[in-house]
């Protein structure tokens, strides 16, 4: 299925955004960035579209049927509020928004309009998340009484000194750039079961002077060395939810550990069976288990010609599916506030440095 697509932001996620639409057999109809220059140098790399001088002329061309909104966080939640009042469909990035209320008043606007709104968590989309999806489904594992997702990254704050490392124009640091991307893969696993309480412990360590960080790749852009750094870029946590289950989570923008010392990826413990599996790659799931008294150890692979890039097609895909039919999105606006509550009592939880109950985060 094919829809004509409006884009707000050409960053890097923009352009990501831009080779999945086209890729998922839709059009980029139209793209609006505050750096004229950079929209236009993404329009003439793909199919040549319209460059527009503002949000409000976006929206208001008629041939566009949804908006991706590809900006800093803290644009999020009013964008795709506007994007619906004008009868436009939504797929929002990540995070949904920098606060709950903010995610109240898009939930408020598409109950108004009617309109869709799907959320960017492209990592269910991913082709071993998917493959995990369908064990776990087949009961292989049993009752799941641990999950844990571990991101792990050696040098990799996203444009150091720019929005990605101001907590005004953010949210925070890492917790709120790879914690929604965890935080919902996890619930999403385990059936969406309702967290109770979490403990977080944050650091921040590498984005001061003088820390002397040294890059190797700059996603977001080059460093800005009088830019802010008021977040965090490291983060660990412990979810506890209904059911007896835990979750771990366990991420960082920076380190001096050598990547891939720490696997990254997501572990589920089962009473059956454990599972292992890395996100962002076509590596084979690793299942543990036991038959007839002995211990035996599976490789499963994922569908031939899928990996990690495919996910985000296949988000697009999805997205004008739910368009033209009106189905249900692959990931609610519903789902979205809750991954942001838990994100809210993560950060509560980091600052009073004190266990934190879910519906204290709303207060």
């Amino acid at each position: 299925m094919s829809i004509q697509i409006g884009l707000i932001g050409a960053g890097g996620i923009g352009g990501i955004h831009a080779k999945a639409i086209e890729e998922a057999g839709s059009t980029l109809a139209g793209i609006f960035d505050t750096d004229a220059a950079r929209a236009t140098a993404l329009a003439e790399a793909g199919s040549g579209a319209r460059v527009h001088d503002s949000v409000d002329s976006l929206l208001a061309d008629e041939a566009v049927q949804a908006i991706v909104v590809a900006v800093p966080n803290y644009l999020h939640s009013s964008i795709a509020v506007k994007a619906l009042e004008a009868g436009k469909d939504v797929l929002i990035e990540k995070p949904m928004a920098t606060s709950v209320s903010e995610c109240d008043a898009v939930i408020a606007a598409r109950d108004a309009t009617s309109n869709i709104v799907q959320m960017g968590f492209v990592c269910r989309m991913a082709a071993t998340s998917m493959a995990a999806r369908k064990v776990i489904e087949s009961g292989r594992l049993g009752r799941i009484y641990h999950a844990q997702g571990t991101l792990l990254r050696r040098r990799g704050i996203p444009g150091l000194g720019r929005w990605f490392t101001s907590r005004e124009q953010s949210g925070g640091g890492v917790l709120i750039d790879l914690g929604p991307h965890l935080v919902d893969l996890l619930l999403h696993l385990c059936d969406r079961p309702r967290v109770e309480s979490v403990d977080c412990h944050t650091t921040s360590c590498f984005g001061h002077p003088p820390s002397g960080y040294r890059f190797t790749d700059m996603w977001a852009g080059p460093p800005d060395p009088s830019g802010p750094f008021d977040v965090e870029d490291g983060a660990t946590a412990l979810l506890r939810c209904e059911g007896d289950l835990t979750l771990s989570l366990n991420m960082s923008w920076a380190s001096h550990l050598p990547e891939g010392t720490l696997t990254d990826g997501v572990t589920l413990f089962g009473e059956k069976a454990a599972m292992h599996f890395d996100i962002l790659s076509d590596a084979p799931l690793t299942i543990g288990s036991e038959l007839e008294g002995e211990l035996v150890d599976i490789t499963q692979p994922v569908r031939p010609g899928e990996d990690w890039n495919t996910a985000f097609r296949r988000q697009h895909e999805r997205f004008a599916r739910n368009v033209v039919s009106r189905g249900i999105p692959s990931a609610s606006a519903e789902e979205g506030r809750s991954v942001q509550t838990v994100l809210a009592a993560l950060y509560r939880s980091a600052e009073s440095r004190t266990s934190v109950q879910l519906d204290e985060a709303l207060v």
